[in-house]
């Protein structure tokens, strides 16, 4: 660590290449040849309408170029994990800040996720889990692998949505998640999911957040795949469960769900729609932004207390999910304040935006502490791009 802060810029931009190069040829399949662009690279100045596109690019090509390194997240046959804070939040947001940065196709860092994850789908039968029983305890087996599925479409569509067609290797991750979902018990119509006792990825309220975010991606992927006969059963018990496991749901479960409705309209009543909005309404504070501490009853595993400020994960998904339901009419003014919230809110130095573990008191500037912020910045650069 102490040579580290006798790098210059140049030589850690060099150092980052040459590990993302060699991460690139370590996977023996790999995304369509596209001219790697780097956000830092981009000239002018990317600050519009009051907050720092290229910034936000940074970090989470940052991030990404983290976690691909970080030895925790090395798998089978060169692959790498799908974290729910990290990856799977990139992979929504990254492909959003394309056109606005004016790049040509994805960057390195997202080269390097996408040929990991479309080797995992199409090796799907030969990849081990995440996790194995022996090493993590029982059940993990069975719960990476379904977290994983769904994960893999989750990204793999997000993708798609931008280019409206639907790869068959997308597909194939949609038929992998589909062949895993529940057919019987609690989670009939959703996924056994990856428990670790994290809040809010890995813990019991995430069987219920991954299955509505499995519904927002078919309610988005092209081709007018959610309408396919193949995938009508799937789709049926999926909105299902949403519906029947609704109530008993936190909060940031319910603002999932709403996304989902709007694809969905089964997922949820009318009159919880409008008292979902109205509590919603209720919560934002007087800043405009949100608090993740308002939205359920968490409890941290070392006693200490949760950060009550608002952060720019509630604020992020809220504001989006508002501004891309029928919810919008309802809550413009106060779209309009959540927005002004993230213009303010963003950090000028990292790009990112501030989050705080749920789980415990972690330092948010260790790579871990910054798991959160990952998730706030990616669901703020989602909201900005949103209000276009």
């Amino acid at each position: 660590m102490a040579i580290k802060r006798f790098w210059t810029k140049p030589v850690q931009d060099c150092l980052l290449s040459a590990c993302m190069l060699a991460a690139i040829m370590t996977l023996t399949l790999t995304v369509p040849a596209v001219r790697a662009v780097k956000a830092a690279d981009k000239p002018g100045d990317a600050s519009i309408s009051g907050w720092d596109r290229q910034g936000a690019a940074r970090y989470l090509d940052g991030r990404e170029i983290y976690w691909q390194g970080w030895d925790r997240a090395q798998k089978d046959h060169g692959t790498l994990c799908v974290s729910c804070h990290t990856q799977a939040s990139y992979g929504l947001a990254r492909p959003a800040l394309r056109a606005q940065l004016g790049e040509a196709g994805p960057t390195a860092a997202e080269q390097v996720m996408l040929a990991s994850i479309e080797k995992r789908v199409k090796m799907w039968k030969e990849m081990d889990p995440f996790y194995s029983d022996a090493t993590a305890g029982v059940g993990k087996e069975v719960e990476s692998r379904n977290a994983e599925s769904v994960l893999n479409a989750v990204i793999l569509s997000s993708y798609d949505q931008r280019q409206g067609h639907l790869s068959e290797t997308t597909r194939t991750a949609f038929d992998n998640a589909w062949a895993l979902q529940s057919t019987s018990g609690p989670t009939t119509g959703a996924w056994v999911w990856q428990n670790f006792h994290y809040t809010p990825w890995e813990s019991p309220e995430s069987e219920y957040h991954g299955a509505a975010l499995m519904a927002v991606a078919v309610g988005k992927a092209p081709d007018d795949y959610r309408d396919g006969e193949k995938v009508a059963a799937n789709v049926a018990a999926l909105t299902g469960y949403l519906h029947n496991h609704y109530e008993t749901q936190p909060l940031l479960n319910k603002v999932v769900a709403l996304w989902a409705a709007h694809y969905f309209p089964n997922v949820m009543t009318r009159d919880e729609e409008q008292a979902l909005v109205v509590e919603l309404k209720r919560l934002q504070r007087e800043d405009g932004g949100w608090s993740v501490t308002d939205l359920g009853s968490w409890k941290r595993v070392d006693d200490t207390p949760l950060e009550t400020r608002p952060d720019g994960y509630a604020t992020g998904l809220v504001v989006l999910v508002l501004e891309e339901t029928a919810a919008k009419s309802e809550g413009n003014a106060h779209i309009a304040r959540g927005l002004k919230w993230l213009e303010a809110n963003q950090d000028r130095e990292t790009g990112a935006w501030p989050a705080w573990s749920l789980n415990k008191n972690r330092d948010p500037k260790t790579n871990v502490g910054k798991f959160m912020s990952d998730a706030a910045t990616s669901y703020a650069v989602l909201a900005l791009e949103e209000r276009r």
